[in-house]
C-alpha cells in the first residue's frame, strides 16, 4: 500500500494554489489571458505526470516548476509585452494624431481577485501587491525570459539557488550569474522588488473620490489637479504616452469622446494591487464599456494612469459590458 494521494486528492490539494500560480504566470507573461491559459496547462501537465511525482519536493514546488517550464516554452514564441512608455519613443504631444497598434502584444492588468492581491495573509508572498504592481510587471518585460524566471523564483518566491537550478536544469553558479544580470538590468528601468506598497491613506482615498467626481462631472481641470508635475498617462493600444498635467488635460479635452457632465461613469475595482476603475461611456441612453484605468500614487497625488482599451478585460474583471443609465443615478 502507498500513502500517495489519489488523483482526486491531488486536485483537492492543488486547487487552492490556483490563484498564486496565476500570479506567477502573470509575472512571467504580462498577460492575464496568457496566465489563465498557462495555469490550465500546468494543471493538465501535472495531472498527466502525477503518477511519476515522487514527493521529493512539496506539491507546491512541483507545480511551480511545471508552471515555470510552461511559461518559458510559451515565451519562446511570444514577444515581450510593453506599455507605450516601454517602446522607447519620447512623450507625445497631445495635439498629435492618435495612433493605434493592435499588432503589439500589450501588457495587461490583472484583477486583484484573480491574483490574490486582496489577501491579508502576510505570509502570502506569492500574491503580494509588491510583486504584481503594474510598474514592476512592465519592468520585468525588459528581461529575457530565463532571467525573468530566475528573478521571480529567487526574489519573489524566495527559492534557494539550488532549487532554481534544479527547476531550470542548470547549475547553481549559472543561476547566481543570471540573477546578478537580471537585478542589474531591472535596476536600470526601475522599480525595485523591494519598493514598498503601502495601504491607501485617508487622503489618497479622498483623492480617488475627487478623481471620480471630476470625471463624472467632466471637470477636466479638477482631474489634472490631482496629478504630479511629471505624471504619465498612457493608453494601449495607442502607442503615444503623455507627460505632465498640461499634456494630460489637453489630451482628455480634445480626444475623449465624452461631451459633458454625465457622459462618463466610473466603477471602482482593483488591479495589480492598486486602485483601478472601469470607465463607461454613455451612448444611446446606456453606459457602454470604455476602458480599465489603473492608478499609481506618489504621495497624495497621482503619478501614473494606465488606461487599457482592451474590451475583453471587462469580462476578466467580472464587469458588465453595459450599465443602464437609470441604474447609475
Amino acid at each position: 500500500m502507498t500513502d500517495k494521494p489519489t488523483n482526486e486528492e491531488f486536485l483537492q490539494q492543488a486547487d487552492p494554489m490556483r490563484r498564486e500560480l496565476l500570479a506567477h504566470c502573470y509575472r512571467m507573461m504580462g498577460s492575464v489571458h496568457d496566465a489563465e491559459d498557462l495555469v490550465q496547462e500546468t494543471y493538465l501537465r501535472a495531472w498527466r505526470a502525477y503518477d511519476g511525482f515522487e514527493g521529493r519536493s512539496s506539491l507546491r514546488t512541483w507545480l511551480y516548476r511545471i508552471a515555470t517550464s510552461a511559461c518559458l516554452t510559451a515565451l519562446d514564441s511570444r514577444s515581450r509585452r510593453p506599455l507605450p512608455t516601454g517602446l522607447g519613443a519620447p512623450s507625445t504631444e497631445p495635439s498629435a494624431p492618435l495612433v493605434q497598434d493592435n499588432e503589439v502584444p500589450w501588457l495587461e492588468p490583472v484583477p486583484d481577485v484573480l491574483a490574490g492581491a486582496e489577501s491579508t495573509d502576510p505570509a502570502a508572498i506569492v500574491t503580494s501587491r509588491e510583486s504584481i504592481r503594474l510598474a514592476l510587471i512592465a519592468a520585468l518585460q525588459h528581461l529575457p525570459p530565463r532571467q525573468r524566471a530566475v528573478l521571480v523564483l529567487r526574489d519573489v518566491l524566495r527559492w534557494k539557488a539550488a532549487e532554481v537550478a534544479e527547476a531550470l536544469e542548470t547549475s547553481t553558479a549559472a543561476v547566481n550569474s543570471i540573477l546578478q544580470r537580471a537585478r542589474a538590468q531591472l535596476n536600470e528601468v526601475r522599480p525595485s522588488l523591494d519598493d514598498p506598497v503601502e495601504p491607501l491613506s485617508p487622503e489618497q482615498r479622498a483623492q480617488l473620490d475627487r478623481y471620480v467626481a471630476a470625471f463624472e462631472n467632466y471637470d477636466i481641470d479638477g482631474v489634472v489637479k490631482l496629478f504630479t508635475e511629471d505624471a504619465v498617462w498612457e493608453m494601449p493600444p495607442f502607442v503615444g504616452w503623455y507627460q505632465g498635467p498640461g499634456a494630460i488635460m489637453e489630451l482628455i479635452r480634445t480626444r475623449c469622446p465624452a461631451q459633458g457632465p454625465g457622459d462618463l461613469k466610473l466603477v471602482p475595482t482593483a488591479a495589480n494591487g492598486q486602485p483601478a476603475f472601469a470607465m463607461y461611456l454613455r451612448e444611446d441612453g446606456v453606459y457602454r464599456r470604455f476602458s480599465i484605468m489603473v492608478l499609481t500614487f506618489a504621495g497624495d497625488r497621482l503619478s501614473h494612469v494606465g488606461s487599457f482599451f482592451e474590451e475583453s478585460l471587462f469580462e476578466v474583471f467580472g464587469l458588465p459590458e453595459v450599465l443602464e443609465a437609470s441604474a447609475t443615478k
